[in-house]
């Protein structure tokens, strides 16, 4: 129906500006492929959302097959066909195999993330003479119920990068790009790994539409323009959470520690030493090196930015900046605002996002200016010694970057203080040992 159909173009319109192109080393857009070679399991068992809570139940699901071929790409038929029926197995085994008591792999709860395979080396060589390229699909899924864990989830698995390594070694050989996708709601590890793909893509948990999505960003028909929302460590252990992350019980179970005494460590409770730092606020502020900046994300095209302005009115901070695209495709710009604090006797990051606006698409040559407003509160951390939120007087400093790493121009403007009243009922009671950066 038209209805259905105007959704359907909304969805995957709204989903291609959300996808990250993390890696390009000049291979997209795709120019001249009509076939590739598909691989990993979720190529063809597309990951539209997560589960638990973040289960959306959708009439459809456009895998990377279907959205390839509406873009006029075809996949290679062999291996096309393993993956087909591979998935069609894994299913009905999933199925056979589940334990009713486990409430988190019933179907209401979402999709899961059938097993990789493994491809035979003469099967990965039989399918390069047939294809222009490479595609390999890593996929991660996750719920409140089944968190994620380090080996399996965040690191590459060793079938994951069996796979990487050798489609890259025939694939290169032959002149041929590798490209991969990771269809994933959060991060993964990429530093081992990244130097082995042509380009990557972060595509997420897309939606119904999310092959269609990808296959638009792949052929130039969508200029990339998300920004990864979240910093990418080059390991988990980067994250200064980590020390004191919760982890299963390994020498004893609960019951043969009770009556113990002692409450024990990341089991009966959890420090959070890590205060204010957490994600971007401590790679930057620390100056920890990471494997993609929060904010980051690639473009098919350049952008210029210019005369940045900021003008305090009242309780609000306005800020205007000129963007001009300078490269030779239409696109779309996020441009990030980053305020850096006085120093005022509390702990601050080096800097925080305080707002972010988009272009409209812009021609080549084409110029917008963007307004954002910032309120005075929002830029209050809280004075536990006063009970209150606090903004503190003195001089600020904008930066107007591409992502936290990468400032265009700055800035500054005088500001009063700002003070809100609270109490101090829940003053901790025990001694805290928390991250500072002096």
């Amino acid at each position: 129906t038209p209805d259905l159909k105007a959704h359907a173009a909304i969805t995957r319109q709204s989903a291609a500006e959300g996808i990250v192109l993390l890696q390009n080393k000049g291979v997209l857009p795709l120019k001249g492929i009509k076939t590739v070679a598909l691989f990993g399991v979720n190529s063809y068992d597309f990951l539209h959302c997560g589960c638990g809570s973040g289960n959306v139940n959708v009439p459809y699901v456009i895998d990377m097959v279907q959205g390839l071929k509406s873009a006029g790409i075809s996949t290679t038929k062999t291996l096309t066909e393993i993956y087909q029926k591979y998935a069609e197995y894994a299913k009905v085994k999933f199925e056979a195999d589940r334990e009713p008591t486990k409430w988190f792999q019933m179907p209401m709860f979402g999709k899961v993330k059938l097993p990789e395979i493994e491809l035979s080396q003469r099967c990965i060589d039989e399918s390069c003479p047939e294809a222009d390229a490479a595609i390999i699909t890593i996929g991660r899924q996750a719920g409140e119920g089944t968190d994620r864990s380090l080996e399996e989830e965040f690191n590459i698995t060793p079938l994951e990068r069996q796979l990487i390594d050798r489609v890259s070694d025939a694939f290169r050989k032959a002149g041929k790009p590798v490209i991969v996708v990771i269809n994933s709601g959060s991060v993964i590890e990429t530093v081992s790994w990244r130097d082995r793909a042509d380009a990557i893509i972060m595509a997420w948990q897309p939606g119904e539409e999310g092959g269609n999505s990808i296959a638009d960003i792949m052929t130039g028909k969508v200029c990339p323009s998300g920004k990864v929302t979240m910093t990418w460590p080059i390991t988990a252990a980067d994250h200064p959470s980590t020390a004191n992350f919760p982890q299963d019980m390994t020498l004893y179970s609960f019951k043969e520690m009770k009556g113990w005494g002692a409450p024990i460590k990341g089991v009966d409770f959890t420090n959070h030493e890590e205060d204010i730092y957490v994600g971007y606020r401590y790679f930057d502020s620390f100056q920890k090196p990471v494997a993609y900046p929060f904010g980051f994300g690639l473009s098919y095209t350049t952008f210029a930015y210019s005369k940045p302005t900021v003008k305090v009115n009242g309780d609000n901070v306005t800020l205007t900046v000129q963007v001009k695209n300078t490269g030779k495709v239409e696109g779309k710009e996020a441009v990030q605002i980053y305020v850096t604090a006085p120093e005022a006797g509390l702990e601050k990051p080096s800097k925080e996002l305080k707002s972010f606006a988009k272009t409209r698409s812009l021609a080549p040559g084409e110029s917008q200016t963007l307004t954002m407003t910032i309120p005075v509160r929002d830029l209050a951390s809280y004075d536990e010694q006063n009970a209150q939120w606090l903004t503190a007087a003195g001089k600020y400093t904008f930066s107007f970057a591409a992502n936290i790493d990468d400032v265009r121009c700055i800035a500054t403007a005088q500001l009063k203080q700002y003070t809100e009243k609270t109490t101090d009922v829940l003053a901790p009671t025990e001694p805290l040992n928390l991250l500072k950066r002096k």
